[in-house]
């Protein structure tokens, strides 16, 4: 992801007295749940975190109200840190507040929701990103779920279509990708982030019916699985193509420890990534992709007991190094969805996973009191640690995959009932 030029000190990490807090919660959870992966005992955790999050994105939404050109991103020293339009975290908020409305089922949400996605309708046309998934279709996307008919969805998937189009100009045929970032420093560069963006072109494919978005999508995943992956398992985060012949020319790291590191966020995005190109094109090299990511976090030695990754599997200091609770969101939400197209001892392990990584994250050490932290929901967040931005903070995009989780957890215990 790119990011905005706001400079950040680096505080501690999280206090051990805090986190021993969480591993009494959990243990307190886990002790009184009739079932290791859920049971109602999750049930009644995941409405009490909808009920907060109203409780808590009331409180945000009243200040960001007060800038309604800018866009929630994180809090600081008491302030709100909002972000311009171009900026790649700007559809979270938007989709969090549809996931809200979605979670509790009060059509409150609606207006404030469709007020907010409505703002992102400058970017429908800019092509100068490949974060067009993140800003456009978290927004409009979860919005015409969420919103059951209350919005205009002529206009919504109008938006989307053309903000499809503005990323399928990315793609490089000679390379078999979609360009990252537009830095001269490199000729074609490749995120690992960018997998997150391909499901708003399989969406595209099914709304329009032209193949090409979808296309585009599959070559790219197939890019970067052959070009991403240690044999561990674990994600590179940034590789760079010659635009010419495509062939590899660098691989390194932006927001990792290293460039032979695994960023913990990077490897979320590939887990959540992998599981969603095999639901949309069932293609087992994903889910056998999937699962080789899945493995490497669920069985990793740095992997805290309350899996809360740090914010690098192999930072320096561990354990007194940040988590980062955006990375942990993310991964339970993509466990969550792998668990059910996976054998059964897989689905179990998974499941568990994203089990204690929702108890935790919703305990006192993760989760924000009610009206602290900027109206965010959690706390602990690492954005990019080597630049020294976003670290232990709330991120609008930790908040948005945290709420999904839930609600996929939800979904999931409906169907074991």
């Amino acid at each position: 992801m790119t990011h905005s030029s706001i400079s950040f000190h680096r505080p501690p990490a999280p206090r051990s007295g805090a986190l021993a807090g969480a591993a009494l919660f959990v243990l307190s959870v886990a002790a009184i749940s009739g079932e290791p992966a859920g049971g109602p005992d999750m049930a009644r955790l995941i409405a009490e975190n909808f009920d907060f999050a109203a409780r808590q994105y009331s409180v945000l939404l009243d200040e960001a109200e007060k800038t309604p050109d800018q866009f929630p991103r994180t809090f600081e020293d008491g302030k709100l840190l909002t972000s311009k339009l171009k900026t790649w975290t700007v559809g979270f908020f938007p989709g969090s507040l549809w996931l809200i409305r979605e979670g509790t089922g009060d059509a409150k949400w609606n207006a404030p929701a469709d007020r907010w996605t409505r703002r992102l309708d400058g970017l429908r046309h800019h092509a100068g990103t490949h974060d067009l998934g993140f800003m456009l279709y978290c927004a409009y996307g979860t919005g015409l779920r969420a919103a059951r008919g209350a919005v205009d969805e002529k206009e919504y998937k109008a938006v989307l279509l053309d903000g499809a189009q503005a990323l399928a100009s990315r793609f490089n045929p000679a390379v078999g990708s979609l360009r990252s970032w537009d830095r001269e420093m490199w000729a074609f560069p490749v995120i690992i982030d960018n997998m997150m963006n391909l499901e708003f072109l399989c969406w595209a494919t099914a709304e329009s019916g032209n193949p090409r978005y979808r296309d585009i999508a599959i070559a790219h995943a197939h890019k970067t699985l052959a070009n991403h992956f240690r044999a561990d398992g674990s994600s590179y985060h940034l590789v760079t193509y010659n635009p010419v012949s495509g062939a590899p020319e660098l691989k390194r790291t932006w927001q990792g420890y290293g460039s032979e590191s695994a960023w913990s966020r990077g490897q979320a995005w590939a887990l959540y990534g992998y599981t969603m190109m095999w639901r949309e094109t069932r293609n087992p090299l994903y889910l056998d992709q999937a699962k080789r990511i899945a493995e490497f976090i669920v069985t990793h030695a740095r992997l805290p007991e309350d899996k809360v990754p740090y914010w690098d599997f192999d930072a320096p200091g561990i354990p007194d190094t940040p988590r980062d609770s955006s990375a942990a969101a993310i991964m339970a939400s993509a466990f969550i969805e792998l668990a059910d197209h996976v054998e059964p001892f897989f689905a179990r392990r998974y499941a568990e996973t994203a089990r204690r990584q929702l108890v935790s994250l919703s305990s006192p050490a993760y989760r924000a009191k009610l009206g602290e932290n900027g109206g965010f929901l959690l706390m602990h967040g690492t954005g990019h640690y080597p630049h020294g931005i976003e670290v232990d903070r709330p991120l609008s995009y930790g908040d948005y995959y945290f709420l999904e989780a839930l609600l996929r957890y939800r979904a999931r215990l409906g169907k074991t009932r």
